[in-house]
């Protein structure tokens, strides 16, 4: 996208777009807070973490993509907000690896 259109105010989402993503946050947020009211242990152990980290990531993208403006930027921008989820990843990946081959301890209980 050019100066131009930057300039022009062009490729924005003006206010009701704004509130829109706001309206989508908030949701998020009710819908998180119901969320951990219920416990979805009966699915699988751990269900609510993972229903929890979905609301959160759709929230992260909408904010990313919509208040960042990272959606009308140029493709340098989207390559290093991709790249920083593939960080993430790497990390969550390595914390969980520790985490699942640790023994029975102090915490093996939780």
């Amino acid at each position: 996208m050019s100066e131009k259109h930057i300039e022009s105010g062009e490729g924005h989402i003006g206010i009701p777009g704004y509130i829109g993503v706001f309206a989508i946050l908030v949701v998020g947020t009710i819908l998180t807070y119901a969320v951990a009211t219920v416990d979805l242990d009966f699915i699988f152990p751990g269900a609510n973490t993972l229903v929890a980290l979905l609301i959160a990531f759709t929230k992260m993208i909408c904010v990313m993509l919509f208040f960042m403006h990272v959606y009308w930027s140029p493709k340098l921008i989207w390559l290093s907000a991709i790249a920083s989820f593939f960080w993430m990843a790497i990390m969550f990946a390595y914390t969980m690896q520790d985490y699942l081959t640790r023994g029975s301890g102090v915490f093996g209980g939780l």
